[in-house]
C-alpha cells in the first residue's frame, strides 16, 4: 500500500517560518518521508521585518541589520545554503552613550552595561564619583537568594543604584528590547544575572568569571562582534525561498480561523478558500495569533503581553558631511535625555563595504514603551526630529542626500515578569487542544534572527519527531 502523505502548512513567512520549513523540506528529504509543505505569508512579500533596500550604491536594511555571530544558528544555515562566503563581519568600532547632549564611552569590559573592569569604570565620565560608589556597593551587598523571575530595573537598582542604571544599563537594554526594564523580566532578558548572584555574592565577580559573552554585544573596540550578507540580510530570505523547492508557497492569503477535524486542521482563508493539513506550524506574532485561536478559548494569557511599534530613519549623507568620533559605530541613549531617537547606528563605519565610498549613511531608531506616538508622526516630521537630535552630538554641515522612513507597528514583543512561564502555558494548552499545532516565532522564545531561526528547527524537529512515531505506531498496529 502507498505510503500516504503527511500535509504541513506554515502559516507566517518571516525567517521562523521559513526556517521551519526549510528544515522541513530537508528532513523528510533526508528520511524518505511523504509531506507535502504549504507555506502560507499574509503579505505579497516574504520575510517580514527582514528587507533590504538596494538604493544609489547603498545597502540599506529598513527591519533587522545583522545578528551577533557568536550564535552560530544562521552561520550554519548559510553554510547548508551555499551562502556561506557572502557573510561579512562588522568592522571593529565603539558604542557609546548619550546623557545629556553628551557621548560617552562605555567602560571597556561591560556586559550589558554591568561594569566588570571596574578600572575602567572609574575612569569613565559616564558616571559621577557618587554613582561610582553606590555601584560599587555590588561588591558588600548580601547574595542574591532568590530564584524568582523579577523585574529587571529594581533588581539592578538594588544593586548598582540609579545613576548607573538610567545613565548605561538602561540605555544598552532599551536600544536591544525597546522596553521598560521596570517591567521587562530577569529571567527572559538577562538570566545570567540570577546566576551570577547566585554563584558570587557580588555581581559584578559574578558575570566576570562567567564571561557572559553573548550579553558583550557593546564591548567592541577590538573586533567587529556581528554579521550580515554581503547584499544585505535579505539574502537569506530569497536564498530559502528558492531553496524551497519542493513547497508550495502562497503570498497574499491570510488565515482567519481553524476547525478541528478529528486528527486534522482545516485553516480558513480570507479569499473564502479552506485547506486541510496533518500539522500545522504558526510562525506568527503572539497579536496576529490572537484571532485565530481566541475563539477557541485558547491563549488567553497572551492577551496582555504588549508589544512596541519603532520606526528606523536611515539619513545618508556626504561622507565629510558630519564630524564625529571616527571610531564610534554608534550610540544609544539615555531615556533621561532629551532625545527623540533611541540609538543610532553609523552603518558607514559599522559596514563601510554596504555604502558607496565617500558617502555616510546614519540609521537611526524611535520609538519605545511611553513613547510611541512619534511613529504615527509623518515622515518629514520624524526625519526633522531625528536630525535635531544629531545636531546636538555631531556637527553636521551638510543637508542629507536622502532619507527612508521605515514604521514597524507592534514590532518588539515585550517580555514581562513571568513571561516564560506564559509562554510554557500557551505552547502545552494548545499542545493539549490540538496536538497537531505548534506556535512559534519572536514573541515566545527570543525575537533575535539566530533564536527565530533555533525555533524554527526546533518546530520542524519536532513535527517530524511526532509523524515518525505515528507512522511506526501505525505499523505496529497493522501487523
Amino acid at each position: 500500500m502507498a505510503e500516504q502523505t503527511h500535509k504541513v502548512i506554515v502559516v507566517g513567512g518571516g525567517i521562523t517560518g521559513l526556517s521551519s520549513a526549510y528544515y522541513l523540506q530537508k528532513l523528510a528529504i533526508e528520511q524518505g518521508l511523504a509531506i507535502d509543505i504549504t507555506v502560507i505569508e499574509a503579505a505579497h512579500r516574504l520575510g517580514g521585518k527582514i528587507q533590504t533596500l538596494q538604493k544609489d550604491g547603498f545597502v540599506i536594511e529598513r527591519g533587522p541589520d545583522s545578528f551577533i555571530s557568536r550564535k552560530n544558528s544562521i552561520q550554519q544555515l548559510a553554510k547548508e545554503l551555499g551562502i556561506e562566503d557572502q557573510l561579512i563581519q562588522s568592522a571593529p568600532g565603539t558604542t557609546k552613550v548619550a546623557v545629556e547632549n553628551e557621548l560617552y564611552s562605555i567602560p571597556a569590559g561591560s556586559v550589558m552595561g554591568v561594569p566588570t573592569n571596574f578600572g575602567s569604570f572609574l575612569a569613565s565620565g559616564i558616571s559621577s564619583w557618587s554613582g561610582k560608589a553606590r555601584a560599587m556597593g555590588d561588591f558588600f551587598l548580601p547574595t542574591t537568594t532568590s530564584a524568582e523571575d523579577q523585574p529587571l530595573g529594581p533588581f539592578l537598582r538594588r544593586r548598582f543604584g540609579n545613576e548607573l542604571v538610567e545613565n548605561l544599563i538602561e540605555p544598552l537594554f532599551s536600544g536591544v528590547f525597546a522596553g521598560d526594564i521596570d517591567r521587562l523580566s530577569i529571567k527572559s532578558t538577562f538570566p545570567e544575572l540570577l546566576e551570577a548572584g547566585e554563584q558570587q555574592r557580588s555581581l559584578i565577580r559574578g558575570l566576570k568569571k562567567n564571561q557572559v559573552a553573548n550579553y558583550r554585544a557593546f564591548d567592541t573596540e577590538k573586533t567587529g562582534i556581528f554579521q550580515t550578507f554581503s547584499n544585505g540580510i535579505e539574502t537569506l530570505v530569497q536564498t530559502l525561498e528558492k531553496e524551497l523547492h519542493t513547497c508550495t508557497i502562497l503570498k497574499g492569503i491570510k488565515v482567519e480561523n481553524l476547525v478541528q477535524k478529528g486528527k486534522q486542521v482545516e485553516l480558513r482563508l480570507n479569499n473564502e478558500a479552506s485547506m486541510i493539513a496533518d500539522s500545522v506550524i504558526f510562525a506568527l506574532p503572539h497579536a496576529k495569533l490572537m484571532p485565530i485561536f481566541e475563539p477557541l478559548g485558547l491563549l488567553k494569557g497572551l492577551k496582555d503581553m504588549p508589544s512596541t511599534s519603532i520606526a528606523t530613519v536611515s539619513i545618508a549623507f556626504p561622507e565629510g558631511a558630519v564630524k564625529n568620533p571616527k571610531d564610534c559605530t554608534g550610540f544609544v541613549v539615555a531615556r533621561n535625555s532629551d532625545f527623540t531617537i533611541t540609538a543610532c547606528s553609523a552603518a558607514h563605519l559599522k559596514w563601510p563595504t554596504l555604502i558607496p565610498p565617500g558617502k555616510a549613511l546614519y540609521r537611526s531608531f524611535i520609538g519605545r514603551v511611553g513613547d510611541e506616538a512619534v511613529v504615527e508622526l509623518s515622515d518629514g516630521e520624524i526625519v526633522k526630529a531625528v536630525l535635531e537630535d544629531l545636531h546636538k552630538l555631531m556637527d553636521i554641515q551638510e543637508e542629507p542626500e536622502f532619507t527612508i522612513v521605515s514604521r514597524w507597528k507592534e514590532a518588539m514583543p515585550q517580555y514581562l515578569v513571568g513571561h516564560g512561564d506564559r509562554i510554557a502555558a500557551a505552547k502545552k494548552e494548545v499542545q493539549d487542544a490540538l496536538p497537531m499545532v505548534q506556535i512559534a516565532g519572536g514573541s515566545f522564545e527570543g525575537f533575535g534572527l539566530p533564536a527565530c531561526v533555533d525555533q524554527g528547527k526546533a518546530a520542524a524537529e519536532l513535527l517530524l519527531e511526532r509523524f515518525v512515531a505515528e507512522s511506526l505506531s501505525m505499523e505496529g498496529t497493522a501487523k
